[in-house]
This record gives structure tokens, sequence and C-alpha cells, in this order.
């Protein structure tokens, strides 16, 4: 079971700054093919920006050309949670940390290059990462 990281906004603001809050406590979008981690080859586990959660290896990142970071899954079924996101006038499906409940992105059934069909689409800042 997840031990959940509960903070005030303030709290959240002061820790991440301006640019981070704004994308994982506001679920903001960085702009594609802008994140220090799109081109990221290293070995090792992407984690939440935010808290620190592991969330995703490095094998199952893939280039999707999408200009933000792609996993055709999370590192367990427990690392992010689902919620429907109904703004900008569509229905998409947002993904945040199960953990400290941050945005991290959007997951997109459209990775047919994958072996799940999954294209968890991130944004670099929502993201950490460790190298193996």
């Amino acid at each position: 079971m997840t031990t959940k990281i509960v903070k005030t906004e303030e709290e959240w603001l002061a820790e991440l700054g301006p640019v981070q809050y704004k994308i994982l406590r506001e679920a903001g979008t960085e702009r594609p093919f802008s994140g220090a981690l799109l081109d990221e080859k290293r070995d090792g586990v992407y984690t939440c920006g935010a808290c620190g959660a592991d969330l995703f290896k490095s094998g199952a990142k893939f280039e999707s050309g999408s200009g933000w970071p792609s996993f055709y899954e999370s590192i367990n079924p427990d690392a992010v949670t689902l919620a429907t996101d109904k703004s900008l006038g569509m229905v998409r499906t947002e993904i945040r940390c199960a953990t400290c409940d941050s945005h991290l992105g959007h997951l997109f059934d459209d990775a047919y290059q994958t072996p799940t069909g999954d294209r968890y689409c991130m944004n670099s800042l929502s993201l950490g990462f460790k190298e193996a």
C-alpha cells in the first residue's frame, strides 16, 4: 500500500517553484520538445518530480514523436492513478502520482508499436530521473 504524501498548496509551491508547481499541482503542460528528459537514454527509473515516488522504468520508454517523454506502462499498477479530464473541450485520461496526487500527463491508447498499445504522455517537468 502506498503511503500518501499530503502538503498544503503553499508548501508545494515553496518546494517546487512556480513553473513545476503550474504543471504538477495545476495540471499545466510544458511546450512539446522542450523537456530535459525527452531525449534521456540512460537506464534507470523515472520518478515523480514532486515527491520522488518511482513511476516508470527506462525500458518502458519509447519515442512517440509527440514531443513529450512517453512510456507504455507504469512501474507497477499502483504507481499512478487515472482520472477523467474534461478540460479543453475534450475528454482525456489524466495521469496522477498515486503517492502525492500530482498531475503527470495524459494516457492515450494510440501506441500500436508498443506491447500494451498505451502511451503515458508525460511532462518532463513532472518527472525526475534516477540512473541505474
